[in-house]
């Protein structure tokens, strides 16, 4: 049977295929030690602080080295890039203000296999990096295909201020709900949009033990309020 062929993307479609790395399985080479390796590498240790970093440029910053230093898994070398440094890595990113030490790389590393990021060419990336939003376990990865780091900053800025920090205590609770709700998927499925229908404003979730008391409760209180209201009329 033939494959069919993809469907042609519409005007302004984001074609990017979202997919969160454990990156610490991976080892990572980051050629440039400047302003633009510092932002790269501050990007891949707050999300993925036990990945291995070879760090290679003729010239390390300050900052750059006060980063790296509490990461043992993280490899400063000071010298010129040689493409042998390539081998026995798997993502490469290009950081420096050199465009031509940029192609040089770009063309080595994609002759060997490799996925490169390249700062400020977006044409020359085989991914990009996110805009990130982290509340404990939950992480929202924004992207704008590289048309506008500015505006994926922003909307970052605007997640982080109105996502509760509660989110993740939602999250933690929810894995123990997760695991103490009895029936099938179906039932397990409908039971979870229950609980987290409050999140977006629905009706809050009550298990069926609540919902019982509840509606003993409410008749408690509606029969006491029926012996008063009659013991009032015979005043």
């Amino acid at each position: 049977m033939p494959t069919p062929s993809p469907t042609p993307s519409p005007a302004g479609f984001n074609p990017l295929f979202p997919v969160f790395l454990k990156l610490e399985q991976f080892r990572v080479l980051l050629v440039g030690g400047g302003n633009v390796g510092l932002e790269k590498l501050t990007a891949i240790l707050r999300s993925s602080p036990a990945t291995a970093v070879t760090v290679v440029a003729t010239w390390i910053s300050p900052e750059l080295r006060a980063l790296a230093a509490p990461y043992p898994r993280i490899q400063l070398h000071e010298r010129p890039f040689a493409e042998t440094d390539l081998e026995n890595h798997d993502f490469v990113f290009a950081a420096t203000d050199d465009p031509a030490l940029h192609r040089r790389i770009k063309a080595a590393a994609t002759a060997r296999g490799l996925l490169t990021n390249v700062a400020d060419t977006p044409a020359e990336c085989d991914f990009y990096l996110s805009s990130v939003v982290q509340k404990g376990d939950l992480k929202i990865a924004i992207s704008t295909n590289g048309k506008s780091p500015t505006v994926a900053k922003r909307l970052r800025a605007m997640l982080e201020e109105t996502l509760p920090e509660e989110l993740d205590t939602v999250l933690q609770q929810m894995t123990v709900i997760r695991g103490q709700i009895q029936g099938d998927f179906a039932a397990k499925v409908k039971s979870l949009n229950a609980v987290t229908a409050e999140l977006t404003g629905g009706p809050a979730y009550e298990s069926p033990a609540t919902r019982r008391w509840r509606y003993v409760a409410t008749g408690s209180l509606l029969a006491l309020g029926a012996v008063v209201a009659a013991a009032w009329r015979k005043r």
